[in-house]
């Protein structure tokens, strides 16, 4: 007990560095830069990355915007073409007086370049950033371009979408965090037996999620999606925690006469069952540190540190606060308003044949709308953001106007031959879906030399290395369309130029997409092997590492079909994070009735009565976890307008309810049917005292004599106070 002796003794310190490091973690917090482009975590190695590279490096060129001009002179557009030019970041604006003198009515140029800049009375201009799509410059060059060109202007691109998207995530991010406070301390007050508590908790975890997000610092960035779901996560996974220690601190004081002692108890008690407990959630997030689509790891490190500083917290500041607290917490102690659930636990163990058949017909149609809602989700960015946004409007705008869905780049080896430029340009352009294709060739002609061109024109597109060309689609990015016109045009293009590459947000979607495929599968098999490695060294057995995990992944299998059946689609990244974050956080469930249905046998119950002692002892714990995540989660779904955040937050919401359905359910009936296979193949089961696995069951006044003692002790299904602890009681 020496930890805990020394948490007691050195509590006030404890509190003093708790309150000290609030500062450093704020400013830590706040110098971490967040990232808003998903398509920067593609591997560094594809050809679309590396090209993004060579525009940046050969041209000075990164982000890329069209510009859409409405109801406007040409001699004004070309006014305000050069204000943009001098906004700082900008490198080049290319439009019409790039190529001609505004004099030159437009109509003078070839039909296909008059269109590619003109619709009705709209005109569309192309502006290159010298600066990274998503990087500080560039949102701050946008703005700047928004303010320039004013209501008649409209801009689109990835990096019109990630200034939206970073105005509406700083906007929504505090109620965020406001609404999974307040409500999880609603849940808190109504499932615990103390109105102040969940006030106490409230301050020890968030002083741990304050210092999980300072220490982001040391990580560079995180992305947007981390930053917004971390805080959430963290408070929802780690209440548990605090709840024990609670309960094991009043378990304590009734034992010890001194608080200090009961204390220092308390907290070994809870370090040891804590740490065996949050391994499994930490599995769950370091499982997607294994996607090579590099925002799982930024996830996974993030999510994984809050809940080892979760756990500290737990033993450390959490104890302080209680003993500092203490008089307050026994005055505003209640009655739990939790029914009792020993007749619901003897109901599930009387039904539990009916309960298999019915979890037996869920299986395929679970496993059905799983596979469907996998195989359904989006990758289209914009879709996750509100469609009144700015860049959603301009976007509109550019489609409907100027039939452009999706813009490709086009980087080819600059000594390549004129005529061959022509004939890939030609065979380009009678692809499905492409509008044209601009370059130096398909501007001046084969007639007409390049040298007529400005030179200022002639570096926008061409320089000793490369030759920069631009491709329009009429698809819409992340569309199956979109993706096999870019497979049709690389086969082109790798025949004229071995070492070309198309670029853009279209193929970096479409390489995005196959990775995240291939991501899913791995993460979904690391996630599985890991905590089933962990739940066979916990409870020594074969067979109930498969009993748990079949549980639980029926749980998955049943919330991520539920969106196919209701007809919603999810963003890409929605399986693959639910399918570990479910199996990390909730298999614990399972884990704490397990353990009890062990020691139950163990200690010589038939096979019911040990089923139905560890479900009723383990159901209050079980629901108080359950909605604590419930709870944390929710709100967030409800209000955030980023679908992205938002789908998540209601699986996991959703995701929590059904692993407790299934763990209250059908965990304790498959623990009845397979009761012999399971006490066959586990260590800890068998006991030489009659009634245990494998000798006969006690009757008689002997057994009578024994439920009676075990009734006084609070440990039969009948006994009246048996009060279940947390979810790590176990």
């Amino acid at each position: 007990m020496n930890i805990g002796k020394n948490v007691v003794r050195f509590r006030i310190p404890i509190l003093i560095l708790a309150i000290a490091l609030l500062a450093p973690s704020v400013i830590g917090m706040a110098r971490t830069r967040i990232n808003y482009d998903m398509l920067t975590y593609l591997p560094g190695d594809m050809d679309t990355v590396a090209g993004q590279d060579i525009l940046m490096d050969e041209f000075g060129k990164g982000a890329f915007s069209f510009v859409i001009v409405e109801d406007m002179p040409p001699a004004e557009v070309s006014a305000m073409k050069a204000q943009l030019e001098q906004v700082e970041h900008v490198d080049t604006v290319l439009w019409y007086d790039s190529i001609m003198d505004v004099s030159v009515p437009m109509e003078m140029l070839p039909q296909k370049l008059y269109e590619a800049f003109n619709a009705g009375n709209a005109t569309m201009m192309a502006v290159f950033l010298e600066t990274s799509t998503s990087s500080d410059d560039t949102m701050e060059a946008i703005g700047e371009i928004r303010r320039i060109a004013g209501k008649q202007c409209f801009v689109s691109g990835m990096s019109a979408m990630v200034t939206d998207l970073k105005e509406l995530c700083e906007r929504e991010e505090p109620a965020y965090v406001g609404l999974a406070v307040l409500l999880a301390c609603a849940a808190m007050m109504i499932f615990m037996d103390s109105w102040l508590i969940p006030f106490v908790f409230l301050i020890s975890i968030g002083m741990a999620i304050l210092l999980n997000m300072g220490t982001n610092y040391f990580l560079g960035e995180t992305s947007y999606l981390t930053k917004a779901l971390s805080a959430v996560l963290q408070l929802a996974v780690t209440m548990d925690y605090s709840i024990f220690l609670w309960d094991s601190y009043h378990e304590q004081k009734k034992r010890l006469a001194d608080k200090k002692e009961a204390m220092a108890c308390a907290i070994d008690r809870t370090l040891t069952s804590v740490v065996g407990s949050s391994i499994t959630t930490v599995a769950g997030f370091i499982a997607l540190c294994f996607m090579s689509f590099t925002l799982g790891r930024d996830l996974g490190i993030v999510m994984a540190k809050g809940v080892v500083l979760g756990v500290i917290g737990c033993v450390t500041t959490l104890p302080s606060l209680i003993l500092a607290l203490d008089g307050a917490l026994e005055r505003t102690r209640h009655r739990a308003l939790l029914p009792r659930a020993e007749k619901a636990a003897s109901r599930v163990a009387g039904s539990f044949a009916l309960v298999l058949v019915l979890a037996a017909a869920l299986v395929y149609p679970a496993w059905k709308g799983y596979r469907q809602t996998n195989a359904n989700v989006y990758y289209e960015l914009t879709e996750t953001l509100p469609e009144d946004m700015d860049f959603a409007i301009a976007n509109s705008k550019l489609q409907e106007q100027f039939g452009v869905g999706a813009t490709h780049m086009l980087l080819l080896d600059a000594r390549l031959a004129d005529e061959d430029v022509r004939s890939m340009i030609r065979e380009m352009e009678e692809v499905e879906g492409v509008k044209y294709v601009l370059g130096l060739e398909s501007v001046v002609g084969p007639l007409v030399p390049e040298e007529i061109l400005p030179e200022s024109a002639r570096e926008i597109l061409k320089n000793e290395n490369w030759e920069l060309l631009l491709i329009n689609s009429e698809y819409k990015t992340a569309s199956e369309e979109v993706n096999a016109q870019i497979d049709r045009l690389n086969a082109i293009l790798k025949r004229y130029d071995p070492q070309g590459m198309l670029i853009g947000e279209a193929p970096c979607t479409k390489d995005m997409i196959e990775v995240t495929d291939r991501d899913f599968k791995i993460v979904n098999a690391v996630s599985i092997l890991a905590i089933f490695v962990i739940i066979a060294v916990v409870e020594k057995s074969v067979t109930l590492p498969f009993i748990l995990v079949a549980v639980i992944e029926l749980a998955i299998f049943i919330n991520l079909g539920l969106p196919w059946y209701l007809g919603t689609a999810l963003p890409f990244i929605a399986p693959i994070c639910i399918s570990t974050i479910q199996l990390g956080a909730t298999v614990d469930y399972a884990i704490l009735m397990t353990t009890r249905y062990k020691r139950e046998r163990f200690g010589g119950h038939e096979k019911r009565e040990a089923v139905t002692i560890a479900l009723s002892s383990s159901i209050p714990s079980i629901v108080v976890s359950a909605m604590g995540l419930f709870a944390a989660t929710f709100g967030v779904a409800l209000y955030s307008n980023i679908d992205m955040i938002s789908s998540l937050c209601n699986l996991m919401a959703r995701g929590a309810i059904i692993s407790m359905l299934c763990v209250i359910l059908i965990l304790p009936s498959l623990f009845l049917l397979l009761d012999p296979v399971i006490c066959a193949t586990s260590a800890g089961f068998r006991n030489r005292e009659p009634g245990a696995c494998g000798h006969e069951r006690q009757s008689g006044p002997g057994r009578q004599e024994r439920r009676k003692h075990e009734r006084k002790r609070g440990k039969g299904p009948g006994n009246k106070n048996t009060k279940g602890g947390p979810i790590l009681s176990a």
